[in-house]
């Protein structure tokens, strides 16, 4: 044989290689963003996917904060509503009515979090001040069922479903707010420009990133180091198999064309969604809108960093539009 062929066939076994060594961490990054069940190699490398030293973040103090703050958050629970959405998939929620309501919200977490952690502090500021607060479990996550996260393409119409039961049993015809943190404010976002009902007087968003390939560029670009847009088809190839009706939506896309009025929560220094993100869906939104960002917070961490801003803007932003 001659040599310029084996040189040609040992190169033709290189690009080989290293497309299924690729197809192969490609699929352990789907499987890591969409799956229930999150594989194992990757919940040790959870602060290379979040941009930071993550739970380095808690410090002792904060962490028996939130756990205390959790604690009461879950002894709040009158109800825990089970409800089928519309793709027949079994949704769980968590029901804390205030006594005398002035508000209700309707409270999103985030991926591969909880109702009770993402929500352990705030959620004291919200009920002090006459909020009842429906908060769900997301889809492939903690009580509800589902196979597969989708990063807010299907969560926004579980939050239909959501405003359903609350309409139906929620009492006096009071506001309602849509709320929700990182993925849980992308979810919220998308809603933007369904059918809400009339009663939704706003939509609360902290941190929420423009779309899922949009932060799935940010994180494996900027995060794990690893090229995006030569895998960009085979990302889209497998999340297709995973999600029906997966495209290209965005919350940048939905506040396009939105009448509800929207508040934007961001920290600067948000390793896992970039601030920039927060900057796009501001410039997008049609509706009355307003901007929050905090110094020095990191991703979720505003409403610690600085409290008395952040729950001063929103009980102006409640002020004007209840």
């Amino acid at each position: 044989m001659k040599r310029s062929v084996k040189i040609a066939l040992a190169s033709v076994g290189v690009v080989a290689a290293a497309a299924a060594t690729s197809a192969a961490v490609t699929k352990i990054l789907v499987d890591t963003a969409l799956n229930r069940s999150e594989p194992k190699v990757m919940k040790r490398a959870r602060s290379a996917i979040a941009g930071t030293k993550g739970n380095d973040l808690l410090t002792p103090e904060l962490r028996a904060q939130i756990a205390a703050g959790s604690e009461l958050l879950r002894s709040r629970v009158t109800e825990t509503p089970v409800i089928l959405s519309r793709d027949g998939v079994s949704l769980t929620a968590h029901w804390c009515p205030h006594p005398s309501p002035k508000r209700i919200i309707l409270a999103m977490h985030g991926w591969r979090s909880s109702w009770d952690f993402d929500f352990s502090l705030v959620s004291s500021f919200w009920y002090d001040n006459e909020c009842s607060v429906l908060y769900p479990d997301q889809r492939a996550q903690n009580a509800s069922g589902g196979e597969y996260m989708a990063f807010g393409l299907l969560e926004r119409y579980d939050c239909l479903d959501w405003l359903n039961w609350l309409q139906e049993h929620a009492g006096p015809d009071v506001p309602i707010y849509l709320a929700g943190v990182s993925m849980g404010a992308a979810t919220v976002l998308m809603t933007a420009d369904l059918a809400l009902p009339d009663r939704v007087h706003g939509i609360m968003a902290d941190c929420g990133f423009t779309s899922p390939d949009a932060i799935w560029q940010h994180i494996a670009q900027n995060n794990l180091h690893l090229p995006y847009a030569m895998n960009r088809r085979l990302v889209d190839d497998m999340v297709r198999r995973r999600i029906s009706g997966f495209g290209r939506q965005s919350t940048v896309d939905a506040l396009k064309k939105t009448r509800v009025p929207v508040l934007l929560i961001h920290g600067t220094e948000d390793h896992f969604v970039p601030v920039e993100m927060t900057y796009q869906n501001y410039v997008a939104c049609a509706s009355p809108k307003r901007l929050l960002v905090v110094p020095g917070a990191d991703h979720g961490m505003s409403y610690l960093v600085d409290r008395p801003l952040y729950q001063s803007t929103t009980l102006a932003f409640w002020r004007d539009f209840d």
